[in-house]
């Protein structure tokens, strides 16, 4: 799914109106009856006190429809109209003669400042547990709200109960940091396409959950827009699944290596060795100090062990030649002996797949910069996946997440890797430039080693010849799919890493059983 900018989506809607044809007011009406659906499926209590602020334009347009159908429905709204301009928009004034014409849904209308200019009912004494519609202001939003009408979202963020925010919690702007005051959303229902703000943690904290449906805009000129934003589902994935022939066999599925582990940090070496094989791989060793010998041995029967010299951590290169891909860094430790063997390791492995994360990351991070910087595009293809420490270990420290992001796809393009930074939607930034949020995962996986899982994912995706950008959305997503499984059973406070291991399966399962909607 495309993430487009709000100057994109203006002209999506103006495309639909011109080709469809439509009327901006009906295309209007349409909106407000869709979110009038979800509204209606999610809030069936028509007695529950019910509020829509509007403001002067097309948002609030889409607010005055919303009152006028939610009644129709038999619910109770009571409307604010906030004017906050010189004149409603267009398509706003019709919309209010139509509420004005129905006389049942009480309206009280605010001028600059406040000034109250005409009221019908109670519609400022808010009832305590209801729902506020928020439709003041939208994605078109161009400058910060200041004054009044900044004091006036506050009081709406006071509001003692839910705060359900139309297209864009108001005051936020799509597309860059909000400093501001902005509304603070419960929920958000946006038309069409999701925006980039609901992606990032400043941002995303004030959209809450966040739900998209179609309006029917135009798919032809989706389709031809040009973004680099994406939000990766099923539908990008399933098709590009691999097929497993019936007269296979392990080789074919090939030997992933991971080097990983150290006195006392075996456990992340077992999570990513398993996440492997559970991913797909047909062969799995795992480079190891002497000392974890026998724990993977003992514990973990299915993989092989290729032993280090070095009884406590990772110090000399094993042969990579019979290997299908790498995933190194999971457990290492961060020792000179052991940054020295992973540059050696990165030299002699350069025609190879690999997979950084953890403290392969952090030794790397020590160094002026990595050694396929500017020229990872003639690697076998380089997979990194920091979190955010050690994102900011490797790159330093960012304003905003505006400017990570977009530092993420500038590195990814320039050094030619595929650069994961893992989170709430985590976003996999491509060599081409393009950037993809996942859309699967939850809070419960934020527990130790739920990386190292997907560090062994992506390095069993790639053993089996999925290309570096595939394997890495394919991971992320199969990861998070994992995860929502096993919350959904165990509930999110109870999550192991462990857990995400054992759902790799039942996630390959719903994403191959999934089917597009008509």
């Amino acid at each position: 799914m495309k993430i487009l900018s709000v100057e994109q989506i203006r002209a999506l809607d103006a495309y639909t109106i011109a080709h469809e044809p439509i009327a901006s007011v009906d295309l209007m009406e349409r909106a407000a009856g869709v979110f009038a659906d979800w509204f209606a499926e999610k809030f069936p209590d028509v007695d529950r006190p019910l509020y829509v602020i509007c403001g002067s334009g097309n948002n609030g347009g889409d607010g005055l429809a919303v009152a006028r159908i939610l009644a129709r429905r038999y619910y109770s709204p009571q409307v604010i109209l906030c004017r906050i301009g010189s004149r409603l928009s267009e398509d706003c004034e019709v919309n209010y003669r139509r509420l004005r014409e129905m006389q049942s849904v009480p309206l009280t209308e605010l001028g600059k400042g406040g000034k109250l200019l005409q009221a019908q009912g109670d519609a400022l004494d808010l009832k305590a547990g209801g729902i506020l519609i928020d439709a003041v202001f939208g994605s078109g939003l161009n400058r910060p709200v200041e004054g009044y009408w900044a004091e006036f979202l506050e009081w709406m963020n006071a509001y003692r109960g839910l705060r359900v925010s139309i297209d864009m919690p108001s005051g936020l702007f799509a597309e860059r940091p909000t400093d501001s005051l902005s509304i603070r959303a419960d929920y958000t229902w946006t038309f069409e396409l999701p925006k980039l703000a609901f992606f990032l943690p400043e941002s995303g904290e004030r959209v809450g959950e966040w739900e998209v449906r179609s309006i029917g805009l135009n798919r032809d000129f989706i389709a031809k827009a040009e973004t680099p934003w994406h939000y990766l589902t099923e539908a990008n994935l399933q098709p590009l699944l691999q097929k497993r022939r019936r007269f296979a066999h392990k080789g074919h599925f090939g030997h992933a290596l991971l080097v990983a582990g150290s006195y006392g940090k075996m456990g992340a070496a077992l999570l990513a060795g398993r996440a492997a094989l559970r991913a797909g791989a047909g062969l799995l060793s795992i480079h190891l100090p002497r000392c974890g010998y026998e724990i993977v041995q003992e514990a973990f029967p299915e993989a092989m062990a290729s032993v280090d010299a070095h009884k406590y951590v990772f110090s000399r290169v094993p042969s990579v030649e019979k290997y299908s891909a790498l995933g190194i860094g999971p457990g290492l430790g961060t020792n000179a002996i052991t940054q020295r063997a992973l540059l050696s390791l990165l030299e002699s492995a350069r025609e190879k797949p690999l997979v950084l994360d953890a403290d392969a990351l952090n030794m790397l991070a020590e160094l002026p910069e990595p050694p396929f910087a500017d020229e990872g595009k003639q690697w076998g293809g380089i997979v990194l996946t920091p979190h955010p420490g050690e994102f900011r270990r490797l790159f330093g420290d960012f304003p905003d997440a505006f400017a990570r992001l977009a530092f993420q796809r500038q590195i990814a393009s320039e050094w030619g890797v595929t650069l994961v930074l893992k989170g709430a939607y985590t976003c996999v930034a491509l060599p081409d430039g393009s950037a993809w949020f996942n859309s699967t995962g939850n809070p419960g996986m934020a527990t130790a080693g739920s990386g190292d899982v997907l560090t062994g994912m992506i390095t069993g995706l790639l053993a089996q010849g999925y290309r570096p950008e595939l394997a890495a959305l394919l991971g992320v997503w199969l990861h998070g799919k994992a995860g929502d499984l096993a919350a959904e059973e165990l509930e999110q406070e109870s999550l192991l890493a462990g857990d995400l291991v054992n759902y790799i399966g039942k996630a390959f399962k719903a994403l191959r059983s999934w089917e597009r909607n008509a």
